[in-house]
């Protein structure tokens, strides 16, 4: 398991729906990026050992860091070189993967699958080199049903073919049907767990729902280290010469979907 000594715990997530650049959170934060690329190493090894390439990033409940989580980590294992990698936003109801990129719905994937455009005109280049990234797409009224049909499944092949890595920015696992739909189909998920914000027995009942053995890791958001002595002794020394303190920006706040 991850921790991620990053967003405060503050019983409930921060209020507003403005676009916030998804890459711009915890620029200034040395531990912050850091964990990313623990977290990275961590995607990589079971990747490898595994033989993933397609990974689920979600969580039980809204506002508990998964989008932040896919957009640094996809920008993080782009960022070595070593890998082509894919993010795709199927969010379709939220889509904040895709404005927190600073991109426009279409043409996306609601349009690859309803045969309105191809896999080349879906797929946008970032500001990351090796990052590409799909957007949601146009909304539907039912996005569960979308993506339950073949031509998603279908999709998914496509895109293995062309990507070493891919990671799906999916929808809460308690509010709507969609992530438990797909549940099968990649090829596990990492799980976004905020500490203080989401009741256990919700986190329980998501694991049930998406099924534990779908599950290859957590990312534990919201450790406060200001009373956590292990981060103290051994991560506020070493990055500042004294303890991390917990970074309490609005930008930052508004970030956690």
């Amino acid at each position: 398991m991850i921790k991620f000594p990053f967003f405060r715990k503050n019983g409930k997530p921060p209020g507003g729906r403005r676009p916030v650049d998804l890459f711009s959170v915890g620029k200034e934060d040395l531990l912050f990026h850091e964990k990313f690329k623990g977290l990275r190493a961590m995607v990589e090894q079971k990747a490898d050992l595994h033989r993933m390439k397609l990974l689920g990033i979600t969580s039980s409940i809204a506002g508990e860091g998964k989008t932040v989580t896919s957009a640094q980590l996809g920008r993080s294992l782009a960022s070595t070189g070593r890998k082509k990698v894919l993010l795709v936003d199927v969010d379709i109801r939220k889509a904040d993967l895709t404005h927190g990129m600073g991109e426009r719905r279409s043409p996306g994937l609601t349009e690859y699958l309803l045969g309105g455009a191809t896999l080349q005109q879906v797929t946008r280049a970032t500001q990351v080199p090796s990052l590409s990234l799909i957007t949601t797409g146009s909304e539907v009224n039912s996005p569960a049903d979308l993506l339950a049909g073949d031509k998603f499944k279908s999709f998914l092949q496509e895109i293995r073919t062309s990507f070493d890595m891919i990671l799906l920015d999916t929808p809460p696992v308690l509010p709507v049907a969609d992530t438990p739909t797909i549940r099968e189909l990649p090829d596990g998920f990492l799980f976004v767990y905020r500490v203080g914000h989401t009741p256990y027995t919700m986190l329980r009942q998501a694991m049930e729902e998406l099924g534990e053995k779908n599950v290859i890791g957590a990312v534990l958001n919201g450790v406060d280290v200001a009373s956590d002595s292990y981060y103290r002794k051994y991560y506020g020394g070493y990055y500042h010469g004294k303890p991390v303190s917990v970074i309490d920006r609005t930008a930052e706040k508004e970030a956690i979907r």
